[in-house]
């Protein structure tokens, strides 16, 4: 279950990333849909739920059940567990020596769970109505 682990750590460090990022009221640009629904009127966290159009959330989730069949499985064949790379994408992977792989992977792992306890913090405060920002 070490690649569920993983798997949930790299989810979480890319929502911290997304709910700083909207908090810091960075946005993209243009509408999010064709009645005019512009992207800055889409509030942060928990209310963006309700904000954003049925069409929308169904999005998100077909793409999260594209990524989830496709693209992120841990193939049997993978150099470690976790290995997501599916034989196409290597960045200089293997031009490390096996210790520096070693400590590269727990790095992420530990990052990981750095970010699980992170994106629950933030989430939590949102509940409390206490501002992460000064």
């Amino acid at each position: 279950l070490r690649y569920v682990e993983i798997k949930h750590g790299r989810i979480c460090m890319l929502a911290v990333a997304g709910y700083l990022t909207q908090e810091a009221g960075i946005r993209l640009p243009g509408d999010i849909d064709y009645s005019g629904t512009s992207f800055e009127s889409i509030p942060n966290g928990f209310a963006a739920l309700s904000a954003v159009p049925g069409a929308g959330i169904a999005q998100i989730i077909a793409f999260i059940g594209f990524l989830e069949i496709a693209v992120m499985k841990d193939i049997t064949g993978g150099e470690f567990v976790g290995d997501f790379r599916n034989n196409y994408l290597d960045f200089g992977w293997d031009t490390f020596s096996e210790d520096k792989k070693l400590q590269k992977r727990a790095i992420e792992l530990n990052q990981g769970r750095a970010a699980q306890m992170g994106i629950l913090a933030l989430m939590v405060h949102e509940q409390l109505g206490v501002s992460i920002l000064p």
